[in-house]
């Protein structure tokens, strides 16, 4: 009875997962823009949803669209869009944690485990939490890049793919059909 109830919560999960998806491409289709301008700031949404900037996110990624004369609503629902992975998120965080740190260190070496007295939220706000926050917006970096190109491209592909099918729809009928203009 147990397994059954898991594998419909997932089953919903998945359905949820899949709306959320299709809603969130549909308003990046309906953007009045050039394919390069919105998958543009998608681009640069989702580089900014990667970094651990928790509330400086989707600022950051509107302002850097405006100067990069992207699309700034594309960015946003980048943003909001990588909200998905919040479940999974912790475990983002320290995998960047972990590799900024290893770059960072000099000779390179992994930081020490975690441990459950290290998390307490008396010490988010203290001038160490940038002893933290530096090396996990390093390793970001090489989350952060490479989705953003990834998401470029499907999202300037997928574009392209549509404008392509309304203009095959628009196309008159040919004269050697025997009709005329």
């Amino acid at each position: 009875m147990s397994l059954v109830r898991v594998s419909a919560t997932i089953v919903k999960a998945s359905l949820k997962l899949k709306q959320y998806v299709k809603r969130c491409y549909a308003r990046i289709e309906r953007i009045r823009a050039a394919p390069r301008a919105v998958a543009g700031g998608a681009a640069i949404g989702m580089f900014w949803a990667f970094t651990p900037l928790v509330g400086l996110k989707t600022l950051l990624a509107i302002l850097f669209a405006w100067a990069c004369r992207c699309s700034r609503v594309s960015a946003a629902l980048a943003v909001t869009f990588h909200d998905i992975l919040t479940p999974v998120w912790p475990v983002f965080l320290r995998w960047e944690y972990d590799l900024g740190f290893w770059i960072l260190s000099h000779p390179h070496h992994f930081p020490k485990k975690l441990q459950g007295e290290d998390v307490h939220i008396q010490y988010w706000l203290h001038w160490s939490t940038l002893e933290i926050l530096w090396p996990t917006f390093v390793g970001s970096l090489f989350f952060a890049v490479p989705f953003a190109l990834i998401s470029y491209w499907i999202v300037e592909q997928s574009l392209r793919r549509r404008d392509h099918k309304s203009c095959d729809q628009l196309t008159p009928p040919s004269v050697a059909s025997g009709s005329a203009l």
